[in-house]
């Protein structure tokens, strides 16, 4: 009976690998929908704050012409779009539209005798044009928030009474302002609105704000706070699918800022709004300060060409500067970092990209796709399964059968859950059963070669027998250094491309726009890079020897010592600074940013470090070396690292994938390159070694024979 469920696990084993190839090859063409969705927005927008403008307006001799200067002349570098926040009445007084008074201060204005027990807030308009403008928004505003209000006046100018004190009234937002909103469209400017989810959601009022918006050419707005526009109210009044129909209704489109914590009800808001969405990077007052413009310029690049940014936000806030004493703003090193000869707007134009109002992806979901994402389900369930097989033999069919269960279970509740988990499980399984594979590789070509002393020894082996140690020396003949040479060629290279089976299962599960837009993100990416590391190394430990209960009994009869606890430490500390590293939160050295342009200036694509400076090479040389010598398999845990982030690469959805795959295939032909080099200094090393070690011998004994 165990001989029988060998050999059905035998062809279960078969069967799963033809899955496996299947399920590659039907997420072969859903990639490639993918492909042809990421070339339909190619337009790009600088977008500059309007509140930050006039502030530092404020700090001018002419406020009101400094700002109308500026605008001629950011239109002129290249920034075409004003992003403006929802307006106050503080705002409104910093834009010199209308000046603000408490109930005290407004009877010292008309040389009046406080009236007792009142503190309202007073407001006074600047000329009559502001009045007719100003005076439905406030009033409107005001309505909303229950304050009733009244009419004054003051030596010919018109007023309004707020019944709310001062510091409440200034904290009540409303729509922005539209004397603004017009100078900066007359200017030629398209409007970006930033709109809070702080004001209670009336639908009235916002199809009528929303109506001005198109009259002046919005075409997309950008949220501020932590949440869309009527999320607030959206239990109650259902308000985010009225707020989607209205923005359908009037053509406008929303933007995601890039790194920022997801705002809520954006997934929501841009499902209803059939993903007309624009990811947005924006460069803090900081960065604007202080960067130099080529800096600014290679970020701008690669966000547009790596990231899939199509809207750019400058901030530039004015900040006091002791050491110039003075107050200083960025805009200047803004216009540097448009216009210079290597400026944003030289890179765009090289990358293809025109300035002009972004449009979002053109994404689609055909039919067709669903029974080939089918194929690709079962595909990826193979694949975990065959991994699962390599550690314990003989349950491939009971584990694809839960598999095949739990993953139609998993539908009914999540079928997101249910696509991360397995694209984690086929990203995972790929590089780790490459790696597997190639450790057997080496294994049949050495194991069954090894030869005691008789001649030449290239490693040493303790063997106990008979209850006393004996030394034996083995070597493996036959392999000569141009043929492991060429061996290691093909073992890299096949390891490689196993790995990189694991990309089509990424790309054929997770292909929803959302993942492209970063609305969802793919979880689980810090167990992708820690597991095929760990795997690999227990594979080493326990499945190369004569038996794992064997291995295992081994280890656990290991005494430890004071240096094992110091290495396990060590270890430790690397695999957290390896963890730190990965992901977008990753820091890096000014040092490596450099390297890094470096790389993306001389390739166009800057391939990963890890990969072609350390794994690559090193996995390179330790297949060379593992050939002869067996201490070299530990060179196969760093191996891994660099096959996982082939993989892991293409996790970073929201990057074009001809981006990736340029990225991988320069990783390994470098890491390759590099790895050749090693291999020749150490060949040269090894000679050395064989001609003056037997020399050195000599030299010992003598040296005790003298004694």
């Amino acid at each position: 009976m165990h001989t029988g469920w060998q050999q059905w696990n035998r062809k279960a084993t078969f069967v799963l690998c033809v899955l496996t190839i299947l399920g590659l090859i039907a997420a072969l063409p859903i990639g490639a929908t993918r492909w042809k969705m990421e070339k339909t927005s190619d337009k790009v927008q600088m977008v500059f704050d309007y509140r930050d403008l006039v502030q530092i307006a404020a700090y001018q001799a002419h406020p009101k012409q400094f700002v109308k200067d500026e605008l001629v002349k950011m239109h002129a570098e290249g920034i075409t779009a004003m992003a403006v926040f929802e307006s106050s009445l503080q705002e409104l007084g910093w834009a010199g539209r209308l000046s603000l008074y408490n109930s005290s201060s407004a009877s010292e204005l008309q040389g009046k005798t406080s009236t007792a027990d009142e503190n309202y807030t007073y407001v006074l308009f600047s000329s009559a044009k502001d009045e007719e403008v100003l005076r439905p928004v406030l009033e409107s505003t005001y309505k909303q928030w229950g304050i009733t209000t009244s009419s004054w006046s003051y030596e010919g100018r018109g007023g309004l009474i707020l019944e709310t004190p001062l510091e409440n009234a200034i904290l009540k937002p409303m729509v922005p302002d539209p004397i603004a909103l017009g100078e900066i469209h007359e200017a030629g400017f398209t409007i970006v609105p930033r709109l809070s989810d702080r004001v209670p959601f009336d639908a009235a009022s916002v199809d009528a704000m929303l109506g001005g918006f198109e009259q002046l050419g919005v075409s997309r707005i950008l949220f501020e706070g932590d949440a869309v526009k009527g999320f607030a109210d959206n239990a109650e009044l259902k308000s985010l699918n009225q707020f989607a129909e209205l923005l359908n209704k009037h053509d406008i489109g929303i933007a995601t800022i890039e790194n920022s914590k997801p705002q809520k009800g954006m997934n929501t808001l841009g499902y209803l709004t059939h993903y007309n969405v624009v990811r947005l990077y924006s460069l803090s007052d900081n960065d604007a300060a202080s960067m130099k413009p080529e800096e600014i310029a290679d970020r701008f690049q690669l966000a547009a060409k790596d990231r899939s940014i199509r809207m750019f936000y400058l901030n530039g806030a004015p900040s006091s500067s002791p050491v110039k004493s003075m107050i200083t703003d960025p805009l200047e090193n803004l216009y540097h970092a448009m216009q210079d000869k290597n400026g944003v707007l030289a890179k765009m134009d090289k990358l293809g990209f025109a300035v002009d109002s972004p449009q979002p992806f053109e994404y689609e979901s055909p039919s067709w796709h669903k029974p080939l994402k089918a194929v690709v389900v079962l595909g990826a369930i193979a694949f975990i399964t065959l991994l699962i097989s390599a550690f314990v033999p003989g349950v491939a069919i009971p584990v694809f059968v839960l598999g095949v269960i739990g993953s139609a279970g998993l539908y009914v509740l999540s079928k997101s859950i249910l696509e991360q988990g397995l694209a984690l499980g086929a990203a995972i399984s790929a590089p780790t059963l490459a790696l597997i594979w190639a450790i057997r590789r080496v294994r049949a070509h050495t194991v069954g070669n090894r030869r005691p002393i008789g001649g030449a020894a290239d490693a040493t082996a303790t063997r106990v027998a008979g209850g006393s140690e004996q030394q034996v020396r083995w070597f493996f003949p036959g392999i000569s250094a141009g043929r492991r040479f060429l061996m290691a060629i093909t073992i890299f290279a096949t390891t490689s491309i196993i790995s990189m089976s694991g990309i089509p299962f990424i790309a054929g599960l997770l292909n929803n726009i959302t993942y492209k837009l970063v609305l969802e993100q793919f979880r689980g990416v810090s167990l992708l890079h820690l597991a095929p590391i760990a795997l690999v190394a227990l594979y080493l430990l326990l499945y190369t020897g004569e038996s794992v209960f064997g291995n295992l009994r081994k280890l656990l009869k290991m005494q430890i010592t004071v240096l094992w606890v110091g290495v396990a430490g060590v270890l430790g500390v690397m695999a957290l600074y390896y963890l730190s590293r990965t992901g977008n939160a990753g820091q890096a050295s000014s040092l490596e940013l450099t390297f890094r342009n470096v790389l993306e200036t001389t390739f166009g694509v800057r391939p990963r470090t890890k990969e072609f400076l350390l794994s690559h090479p090193l996995f390179f040389f330790g297949i060379f070396v593992a050939l002869r010598y067996r201490a070299a398999w530990v060179l196969f845990i760093v191996g891994a690292i660099g096959q996982l982030s082939m993989v892991d690469t293409f996790a970073h959805i929201h990057t074009p994938l001809p981006i990736s795959i340029i990225r991988d295939l320069l990783g390994l032909v470098l890491g390759a390159l590099i790895g050749l080099v090693i291999i020749g200094v150490w060949q040269i090393g090894e000679g050395v070694w064989k001609r003056w070690a037997p020399r050195i011998a000599q030299l010992k004994q003598g040296f005790k024979s003298g004694v």
